[in-house]
């Protein structure tokens, strides 16, 4: 079946196209995306702004065309943390689904967390043994751990990096910022740290999603041209001897780096604090970079649900 999924994420807005069946890897077939940055389209209140809103119900219009014209059979519309944790979040579903027709589900963040794990175990199989799944996205910082397809822990923290780059960067941060910036970000990673450190260092740590394939990328990986299944990572030396050059850069120069589009160039610094507090905090040397995420998750549990559906069809006709 031809699948369409609509993300709608902090940073972008998403439709990836797949053709899917059981048992077979999603095969990506068109992409179409925006960027919305719904996360810096907030008001003093933490309502999304009427621009956002707009540009939001625009890219769902647009997305739906497309989707018709690319022979999509269902879709699958959902929003991750900047829809979800703004006042006003009903308000912009219902406004979307009066001027589209479709009906976006906000994901809470532990599903978030619970889907891109599922995607990491698809991507990495068994042999990954023991996984911890880290995600960094632009209104949030998703967690997740465990031996199965399904994690035994799961949770989201506030630390996207279009979050902090909104509050923290607006300007460059004095060295007190800084620091303080630093102490809540790994206070925060900290305090629920022991949910997977009391059994032990996994025996796989994974990162997903655009900005830790953006910090790999800078920090000497693969360009996306060589492939999806060439191993990349993402070393915390490497990233601690990068972290204080990034601090002094322009925004024009973090743009020119290697993975880094001038649309999110300002979250790189954020989002590489997150990244070394994560590695440092869970005494992780590097994170393996995975190329599947969220879309794929979910897409993922789609066809597990119509499998079932399907084989407990079989068993009543039988």
């Amino acid at each position: 079946m031809r699948l369409g999924v609509l993300d709608i994420g902090s940073n972008t807005g998403h439709l990836l196209v797949v053709d899917a069946h059981g048992g077979a890897a999603p095969l990506p077939a068109y992409s179409f995306k925006q960027p919305l940055r719904l996360a810096e389209h907030l008001d003093d209140s933490g309502d999304v702004t009427e621009a956002g809103i707009e540009a939001l119900t625009a890219f769902t219009r647009d997305s739906v065309q497309v989707a018709e014209e690319k022979g999509v059979s269902e879709m699958l519309a959902f929003a991750t943390s900047a829809v979800r944790d703004a006042g006003n979040s009903q308000q912009v579903l219902d406004h979307v689904h009066a001027e589209t027709g479709v009906e976006i589900e906000v994901l809470p963040g532990d599903d978030e967390a619970r889907l891109t794990f599922l995607a990491v175990r698809r991507w990495f199989g068994w042999s990954a043994g023991r996984l911890a799944v880290f995600d960094i996205g632009g209104g949030s910082l998703e967690i997740a751990a465990g031996l199965d397809e399904q994690p035994y822990v799961a949770w989201s923290l506030p630390l996207g990096a279009g979050r902090l780059a909104r509050s923290y960067f607006g300007d460059r941060p004095a060295e007190e910022e800084l620091r303080e910036l630093r102490r809540m970000i790994r206070a925060s990673i900290a305090e629920d740290a022991g949910r997977i450190l009391r059994d032990g260092q996994p025996d796989m740590a994974v990162a997903t999603s655009k900005t830790f394939r953006s910090l790999a990328r800078i920090c000497g990986a693969a360009p996306s041209g060589e492939g999806l299944r060439v191993r990349r990572q993402l070393p915390l030396a490497e990233l601690q001897r990068w972290i204080p050059k990034l601090l002094e850069m322009s925004l024009e120069e973090l743009s020119e780096l290697p993975g880094v589009s001038s649309s999110r160039a300002h979250q790189i610094v954020p989002g590489a604090l997150v990244a070394e507090a994560c590695l440092d905090i869970f005494d992780l040397p590097a994170f393996e970079i995975c190329p599947w995420a969220l879309r794929e998750g979910l897409i993922l549990d789609r066809l597990d649900h119509l499998s079932f559906i399907g084989s407990a069809n079989v068993g009543r006709s039988e």
